[in-house]
């Protein structure tokens, strides 16, 4: 029987087939999404991944032990991506400050809030449940969308067909499986809802940063 990280893969992949179809994506592989739709996406994904860590946080101090704790901390805490930002953004003409300055997207901020709200309200299973779909459907970029001739998008894609997440996803599957190996029913569905709404989210966060999306007021 496939463990329970593979269960939620399966019932997510409609979903996630509509994040690889995107055509952000499409785009990015071809080499021609517009400049500035890049740009908007790198400064959004910055913002992103700050709540992102912030969340990893508040979830590493639920570890039921310190083993656990230096297990996962030592995994997902390496900050892969940031070297990437840094190099992109200098490529794409934009500054780190420029970054810190944008507002988060209504979809970004609302990724982001429900994952902290997961884990304030709710065990370290649902959590990492929440979690996953980010790292996860990135790492699978390798495949679905593969390397881009682009100059610049060339330089994004070449950081998941290499393959760097992929220590990442395989420490949170493995952890949400442990997870759900000692879980109870209610627990069990909290973390299959979290695991679906970050997966609409990952959706919505690519249909946000292809339309470049704006607060109305």
């Amino acid at each position: 029987m496939p463990g329970f990280s593979e269960q939620l893969r399966v019932e997510a992949e409609p979903i996630w087939r509509k994040i690889f179809d995107h055509p952000f994506l499409k785009e990015i592989k071809d080499g021609t999404l517009p400049l500035e739709t890049f740009q908007y996406y790198l400064a959004q994904d910055y913002l992103y991944l700050e709540g992102f860590g912030r969340t990893v946080a508040m979830a590493l101090a639920k570890a039921p032990n310190s083993q656990t704790f230096q297990d996962l901390a030592h995994r997902v805490m390496t900050p892969v991506e940031r070297p990437l930002h840094h190099k992109l953004f200098t490529e794409a003409g934009l500054t780190i400050a420029d970054a810190e300055s944008a507002v988060r997207s209504p979809a970004n901020t609302a990724y982001v809030d429900h994952m902290l709200q997961t884990v304030s309200l709710h065990g370290l299973g649902p959590a990492a449940a929440a979690l996953l779909p980010c790292p996860w459907t990135y790492h699978l970029l390798k495949d679905e969308v593969g390397q881009s001739e682009h100059p610049l998008y060339g330089q994004w894609t070449s950081f998941y067909v290499q393959g760097l997440l992929e220590g990442s996803v395989e420490a949170w599957r493995g952890f949400v499986d442990q997870m759900a190996d000692d879980a109870g029913p209610v627990e069990l569905e909290a973390m299959r809802q979290a695991f679906m709404t970050s997966s609409r989210y990952e959706f919505m966060f690519w249909e946000a940063a292809y339309n470049c999306q704006q607060w109305p007021v």
